[in-house]
């Protein structure tokens, strides 16, 4: 999915000579194209994330639209500061794009998940917070995060991402996808974990479950009329995120649930465990050890239902 971010961004960067890149040391083997075309515009600032977002921040107050790019956490969680106090209180046009969501670099620990991301960003004004799911709505995402003016989180697949959707989405802010129509259980999710999502579903649908698929790739704004909708006309929503149980798109769902009344018959929230996820190993295998693998997924599905009968 990173590949397809930076050629996209590429491609609208010819057309908008205010886009301007600025990293912290790291993503060789992507960012080159931009770096060689553009050089004028991109700014390598080292391993200094905190001035990575400040330098970003002057160069969208001068008008001009700032891209920040790194890896997982570290330009979210190192520069949190910057991020609420130079990018957010001033509601500056700085579009901070992390690599990797989730458990994506398993292998290198804890240090290297964006596990608590989500929740994060969320407690910030004037920022959108975009989850894309796959190449299809990476490209979306892309388009939307430029033409928006103000603060905005993207959190990128990292690579070899499932494609959920068969082709380009009509991709709006704050208005969720639906990938598949069913009426006993909505199943909402944000990220390439859809892929999982998706697999638990097609599980499901062996045994007679109707399962409504919706990727909630917006998560602030959300949207609320495609919560209330699954409330109101499904047997009950599941949330599915790789995140921490606490903040994420579950909590941004079960919130929309309460201020709007619109009680589904049976609600869980899928996550990672409010714990330090310190297990080492790749993506996949991560995601097993918490039951969000499609077949965890799907186990999950079946019990929720069966407390609802």
């Amino acid at each position: 999915m990173r590949a397809v971010f930076n050629k996209t961004l590429l491609e609208i960067a010819k057309k908008d000579k205010r886009i301007h890149m600025v990293l912290a040391d790291i993503g060789f083997g992507e960012i080159e194209p931009f770096r060689d075309t553009f050089p004028e515009r991109y700014y390598n600032v080292g391993v200094a994330e905190q001035n990575m977002t400040g330098v970003a921040c002057g160069i969208a107050m001068e008008g001009n639209i700032a891209v920040t790019y790194s890896i997982a956490n570290f330009p979210t969680l190192r520069c949190l500061e910057q991020i609420r106090n130079d990018v957010c209180y001033h509601d500056a046009n700085v579009k901070i794009v992390i690599i990797g969501g989730g458990v994506s670099y398993g292998a290198l620990g804890m240090s290297h998940h964006s596990t608590e991301d989500l929740a994060i960003m969320r407690a910030l004004p004037n920022i959108v917070i975009e989850v894309p799911c796959d190449n299809n709505e990476a490209i979306g995402a892309t388009y939307a995060m430029i033409e928006h003016n103000g603060p905005f989180y993207y959190r990128c697949g990292y690579k070899g991402e499932k494609d959920i959707h068969s082709g380009p989405v009509d991709f709006k802010i704050g208005k969720a996808i639906t990938v598949r129509e069913g009426s006993d259980i909505t199943l909402m999710f944000c990220g390439p974990i859809g892929s999982e999502v998706v697999e638990a579903a097609d599980m499901l649908e062996k045994e007679g479950v109707s399962c409504r698929i919706v990727s909630m790739h917006t998560i602030k704004p959300i949207d609320k009329d495609a919560i209330v909708d699954a409330a109101k006309k499904t047997g009950g929503i599941i949330t599915v995120e790789e995140h921490n149980l606490m903040g994420g798109l579950g909590g941004a769902v079960s919130e929309v649930i309460c201020d709007t009344g619109a009680y589904p018959k049976v609600f869980k929230r899928l996550a990672l465990p409010d714990v330090n996820v310190c297990k080492i190993g790749g993506q996949k295998w991560i995601r097993d050890q918490y039951g969000l693998q499609a077949r965890g997924i799907a186990d999950s599905i079946r019990e929720a239902l069966g407390k609802r009968k």
